[in-house]
């Protein structure tokens, strides 16, 4: 299985996705270029920004991804 179709799996099943999700889970060191093939495809994905804490007490931003229509 790619990791476009692993992406997609997600997206189907679970809902949004984190770089850091996709690194633990999914073993896609490169979430950004996966969700560009995909739009390139014809996939309609959101991108929100989210804030949180990381590894140091520190705040942050991200970005989550949302599938939003499929081709």
């Amino acid at each position: 299985m790619s990791h476009k179709e692993r992406t997609l799996e997600w997206f189907r099943t679970r809902g949004g996705l984190t770089s850091k999700e996709a690194f633990e889970n999914l073993g896609n060191t490169r979430l950004s270029a996966t969700i560009k093939v995909l739009r390139n495809e014809g996939y309609v994905i959101a991108s929100v920004r989210e804030d949180g804490i990381n590894r140091f007490g520190e705040k942050c931003s991200y970005v989550r991804y949302f599938l939003k229509e499929e081709n």
